[in-house]
C-alpha cells in the first residue's frame, strides 16, 4: 500500500515543502528511506520503528521504503520523525488516508512514542497558511508559537497514540489543548524595563546625538574615556525606539523560532537588543555551521546591535558588517546551499580612544603612539564611512553627576522619534523606504530640498574636509532626520552644520588612516 503525508523543512527564516512517501509491498524485509537525507534524518528509521513497536504497531516482515521528496534538496533536523511514523501507518491501513488531506505534520518522535518539540515552527505554519493547508499538526510545547498564525487550526499531540486516535475518530487529544484557531492564542512579550533616559544626567550632545540616530536608524559611534556613560546611553536606546508593527514582530520571532531561542513561544513584542562580547567568531556575529544558522547581526534584526569596546573585537569580525550594513542582509553559502537571513538592525558602539582611554589628552595618555595606532587601526576607513553619527563622550563633572535636575524621559524623547518616523513613512510611501539612512544617492538631492545656499556650504565642507563620497552622502541624510525632528520640510545650513560636526569627531583620531 502507499500513503503521502506532507511536511516542510527550515531553510534560511522561511519553509520549503516536503512530501513524506511511504510504500508497503513484497519483498525482502527491509525498512530504507531515501531523498538526500542528512544522518539525524536517516536515524529516523530506528526512531520510528521502536516507537512504532513500543505503541503496539510491529512492522510485517515486508519491504518498507520511505521517500523524502523533492530530492535534490537535504533534509536535516529530527521534524521528519512524526510524519515518517504518520506515512507508514498509513501504507499500513492503520490510519484513514482521506484524513490526512490539507494536514501538515511536523515534529520528533521518542522511543517510547512521546513527541518532543521542534525548532523553526512559526515560519513552517505561515508557510502551511500561504499553501493552502488548512490544520498543522505540531507537538504540544510548540502549540503556543504555532497558533501565533491566524486562519489554520493547530492541532497540538503529545504521544504517537493521541496522532492516531485524532486521525482516525476525530478525538481530541486529552493531554494537550486540543484543536485551537491560531487566533485564540494570546501572545506576549517582555514587560518595559527599568531603562529611562531620566536616569542619564548631563552628557547633552551624547543625548541628542541618540535622538537623531533612532528618528532616521542612524549608525552610532560613541568614543570617550571609561566610564564616561556610554554603555548607558546604548543600554536605553531601544527605549526611545517606536513600537514594533505587527510585519515587524513576525519577523524577528520567525528568526528566534528557527534559532530555538523563542522564550515561552510567544510573539517577540519589543524591539531586539543585542550586545555580543568582543571575543565573539566571526560565525557567531553573521551566523553559520554546516547547517547555517542566524548570528547577533540577525538576532538584532529591526532592533540595536551594540558592540561596546568595539576596538577589541577582531577586525576580520567588524569587517563582516560592511556587507549587512548596506543591503540589511546576510547571505551564507554553503555546500547544501545558499542562505540569506535578515539584518535590518542598528548599529551602536562605543569605545575608548586609546588602550587606556585618555587619547588624544596627551597629558594623561599613557601610550605610546604604536598602541595607539595599532588600537585605532582595527577600525578600517570603509567601516567608519558606514557610520552615520560620531561624538565623543566627556568624563562628568561632579555637578552634572550630583545634579538633581528632571531629565527628559524615553517617552517624551520617542514621541518626537514618532512624529519623525511618521514624517519619513508619509515621505517615502510607496518606493520601498522606511527611514532617511536609507534614501538612495539618486533621491537624496530631492529628498532634502537643498537650494544654493546649502549646496555652496556643502561644497565647501566637501573640499575642506576632503570627504568621502559615502561619508557626503551619509551628511545629508543625517540632515534630512535633523530637519525631520525640527519640523522643517527642507534642509538648511543649520542642520546640515549639526550633521557635519557629527561626522568631523571621527577624523580626529583617525586623521591618519
Amino acid at each position: 500500500m502507499y500513503s503521502i503525508v506532507s511536511t516542510a523543512i527550515i531553510h534560511g527564516i522561511s519553509s520549503l515543502p516536503v512530501q513524506v512517501e511511504a510504500d508497503v509491498s513484497n519483498g525482502p524485509p527491509m525498512f530504507e528511506m531515501v531523498g538526500f537525507l542528512a544522518s539525524e534524518v536517516k536515524e529516523a528509521r530506528e526512531r520510528v520503528r521502536t516507537a512504532l513497536r513500543n505503541c503496539g504497531y510491529c512492522l510485517p516482515a515486508k519491504r518498507i521504503t520511505v521517500n523524502l521528496s523533492p530530492a535534490n534538496i537535504r533534509k536535516t533536523g529530527s521534524a521528519f520523525d512524526l510524519p515518517v511514523a504518520v506515512a507508514v501507518l498509513g501504507a499500513l491501513g492503520v490510519l484513514r488516508a482521506e484524513q490526512l488531506n490539507k494536514l501538515l505534520i511536523v515534529g520528533e518522535v521518542g522511543l517510547n512514542g512521546r513527541i518532543h518539540p521542534i525548532e523553526g515552527v512559526l515560519p513552517i505554519v505561515a508557510e502551511a497558511r500561504h499553501q493552502g493547508f488548512e490544520r498543522c499538526m505540531v507537538p504540544e510545547q510548540n502549540s503556543t508559537e504555532a497558533r501565533i498564525i491566524k486562519d489554520v487550526q493547530v492541532v497540538a499531540v503529545r504521544h504517537l497514540m493521541d496522532v492516531v486516535a485524532y486521525l482516525n475518530q476525530g478525538e481530541t487529544p486529552k493531554e494537550s489543548g486540543g484543536i485551537a484557531s491560531g487566533g485564540d492564542a494570546s501572545v506576549g512579550g517582555p514587560k518595559e524595563g527599568r531603562l529611562d533616559f531620566s536616569q542619564v544626567n548631563g552628557m547633552r550632545m551624547v543625548r541628542r546625538a541618540s535622538e537623531i540616530a533612532a528618528a532616521g536608524m542612524h549608525n552610532f559611534l560613541m568614543i570617550g574615556p571609561p566610564g564616561a556613560g556610554k554603555t548607558m546611553v546604548a543600554r536605553r536606546i531601544p527605549t526611545i525606539l517606536p513600537p514594533m508593527d505587527g510585519q515587524e514582530q513576525l519577523e524577528v520571532t520567525k528568526i528566534y523560532s528557527v534559532s530555538g531561542m523563542l522564550q515561552d513561544g510567544r510573539l517577540v513584542e519589543e524591539r531586539p537588543f543585542r550586545s555580543p562580547h568582543h571575543t565573539i567568531t566571526p560565525q557567531g556575529l553573521a551566523g553559520g555551521g554546516n547547517v547555517p544558522k542566524p548570528g547577533e547581526i540577525s538576532f538584532a534584526h529591526k532592533g540595536v546591535l551594540f558592540l561596546d569596546e568595539l576596538a577589541e573585537f577582531q577586525k576580520t569580525t567588524l569587517e563582516l558588517l560592511r556587507q549587512p550594513m548596506e543591503e540589511r542582509k546576510i547571505y551564507l553559502s554553503r555546500l547544501q546551499g545558499s542562505y540569506c537571513y535578515p539584518a535590518d538592525f542598528m548599529l551602536v558602539a562605543a569605545m575608548n580612544s586609546c588602550p587606556c582611554g585618555a587619547y588624544p589628552d596627551m597629558n594623561r595618555c599613557r601610550c605610546s603612539q604604536r598602541e595607539i595606532d595599532r588600537y585605532l587601526g582595527k577600525i578600517s576607513q570603509p567601516l567608519l564611512d558606514r557610520i552615520d553619527i560620531c561624538v565623543e563622550t566627556l568624563q562628568l563633572t561632579y555637578e552634572e553627576l550630583s545634579a538633581q535636575a528632571e531629565n527628559e524621559s524615553s517617552d517624551t524623547i520617542r514621541r518626537r522619534v514618532c512624529k519623525a518616523w511618521q514624517i519619513q513613512k508619509e515621505r517615502y510611501k510607496g518606493c520601498g523606504i522606511l527611514f532617511n539612512s536609507r534614501i538612495p544617492v539618486d533621491r537624496l538631492k530631492e529628498a532634502c530640498g537643498i537650494a544654493r545656499q546649502e549646496e555652496s556650504y556643502l561644497r565647501e565642507v566637501y573640499q575642506s574636509v576632503q570627504l568621502t563620497a559615502r561619508s557626503y552622502h551619509k551628511i545629508l541624510r543625517v540632515a534630512r532626520t535633523i530637519a525631520d525632528l525640527d519640523g522643517d520640510e527642507k534642509v538648511g545650513v543649520a542642520h546640515l552644520a549639526e550633521a557635519v560636526c557629527y561626522r568631523s569627531f571621527d577624523r580626529q583620531h583617525w586623521q591618519r588612516w
